[in-house]
């Protein structure tokens, strides 16, 4: 097996791999020698493109996760240190280059974080020595992987959302509520979300009749895909906030699985 460390910030040693020392949260152009590994170790690749795999007829692919089919002559497997952030920018770069076979594993700084608990990851071992559960890819209309969460809310989150948030074909929020908060899953569908019923930050309103950031379990949905439209549209993926406000986003299931080390 090819071992490949993508060290994001101070990180530890991990004995046996090829070790990548890169910002906290890197660039794509930083993490652009994955995808010459991948050329490397599998030149060509045999099996269904994306767009082959979107014309089938055979939708297996948005079912239970699946392994990958590829068969390169050398297994590669890239250990992320970091936090979800760093974890997430190292799985864009492999979907981007459309190098999902790759094996992924993940040492968090935060074993709290969303995609650590989610992961059930903590020290190298497990990344290095796990077994490949295969989990849903849940990646955004701009060609960005959420590793841990995402969030949408409109400005400083202290208003209430300006827009109508969709699951699949339920609406999450639609007046009233603050935004809401998603989550990738390790098995089908591939995401679930939560609507905020309080505002994100302290307001005068609010501050002293219920606390921020309170969300409605009751209200929770399931789903391949969450839509939004509306105005000045903030979002928040794995704790970096976009520079820029949209007037509509797409999160949805890839159609290849993060070939995922962690935790049954």
């Amino acid at each position: 097996m090819r071992l490949i460390h993508c060290a994001c910030g101070d990180a530890p040693v991990i004995p046996g791999a090829q070790r990548f020392d890169l910002p906290q949260h890197p660039s794509q152009r930083d993490l652009k020698f994955l995808a010459e590994i991948a050329r490397e170790v599998l030149p060509e690749d045999p099996t269904p493109s994306l767009d082959e795999i979107q014309a089938s007829p055979n939708v297996s692919h948005l079912g239970e996760p699946s392994f990958a089919p590829q068969r390169p002559a050398e297994p590669v497997r890239v250990v992320v240190s970091g936090d979800d952030r760093a974890l997430g920018l190292v799985l864009t770069r492999l979907m981007r280059a459309d190098a999902m076979w790759v094996e992924v594993g993940y040492v968090p700084v935060d074993r709290q974080s969303p995609a650590a608990v989610m992961w059930g990851a903590g020290d190298a071992a497990l990344a290095v020595e796990g077994v490949v559960r295969p989990m849903p890819c849940i990646r955004t209309d701009f060609g960005e992987v959420v590793a841990g969460s995402a969030e949408l809310f409109t400005g400083d989150g202290s208003a209430p959302y300006v827009g109508e948030i969709v699951v699949d074909s339920e609406v999450l929020v639609g007046g009233g509520e603050f935004g809401a908060r998603l989550v990738p899953t390790v098995d089908a569908p591939g995401l679930v979300a939560v609507p905020f019923v309080s505002p994100l930050v302290p307001t005068r309103r609010f501050l002293r009749r219920q606390p921020v950031r309170r969300t409605d379990a009751s209200r929770v949905l399931a789903g391949r895909a969450l839509q939004s439209g509306g105005e000045e549209i903030a979002v928040l993926i794995d704790g970096i906030r976009r520079p820029r406000p949209v007037s509509r986003v797409t999160f949805y299931r890839h159609l290849r699985d993060i070939q995922s080390v962690r935790e049954g």
